[in-house]
């Protein structure tokens, strides 16, 4: 008699278009998780805007990211989100502090953006987008979901979804750091209006297109 084991969480998903959906929501951390990314941003370039004082700035963000942490920990619940942010910000920090200038702290994210988005795009240009791996996450095997060019299809429509609010934050972000004078203020703003909000976007438009469809997942068998 053939013994059941419990599956993985992803195996409760019957359709690439599920699965897609959960494991998205999941990498993005929900409102909390992207709140989270977005206090400490708001607290440095608030900070700066009202002292024009980097180094006080910088402590006011990573003071805000800690915080964060701390609750996190207290409440015994997943801090990923929340060091993801703290290691930003400490990476702008580092920019920041080493420059004495405000705008270098969002450099590092747009260099970041940037070499997403070239990662994405090729992934996309040799037919390995790279939200199919989203899939062989889910059914054990990594690959096999290049067998089906209209699951490739959908995962490069995927990708460039992800894609578009990386190039977005580039091109708008960018000039204003080559700008001349202090531009920080500007950046910080730029660097909010376009976090969370383009990414909420970016997933509403990928609900959207996989609210569509109705892909049945064909699960490897185990080795």
């Amino acid at each position: 008699m053939d013994t059941e084991t419990t599956p993985p969480d992803g195996d409760a998903h019957d359709t690439v278009e599920a699965a897609v959906r959960a494991q998205l929501s999941k990498a993005l951390g929900g409102v909390r998780g992207m709140v989270e990314a977005a206090v400490p941003v708001i607290a440095f370039t608030g900070t700066y805007v009202l002292l024009e004082e980097v180094r006080l700035a910088v402590i006011a963000g990573v003071a805000a990211a800690v915080v964060l942490l701390g609750v996190r920990l207290a409440q015994r619940s997943n801090p990923q989100f929340v060091l993801n942010s703290l290691v930003g910000i400490a990476i702008a920090a580092f920019f920041a502090l080493r420059s004495g200038r405000a705008e270098d702290a969002f450099l590092p994210g747009i260099i970041l953006n940037a070499g997403y988005g070239a990662a994405m795009l090729f992934s996309i240009m040799v037919r390995w987008p790279v939200v199919g791996f989203i899939i062989g996450s889910v059914t054990g095997d990594p690959t096999a979901w290049r067998r089906d060019p209209g699951i490739v299809k959908l995962c490069s429509r995927l990708t460039w979804l992800l894609l578009l609010p990386c190039v977005a934050r580039v091109a708008v972000q960018y000039p204003i750091y080559l700008a001349d004078g202090d531009q920080s203020g500007l950046l910080g703003a730029a660097k909010i209006a376009m976090g969370w909000p383009l990414q909420v976007a970016a997933l509403a438009a990928m609900v959207w297109l996989l609210a569509r469809g109705r892909t049945p997942i064909e699960r490897g068998r185990p080795a």
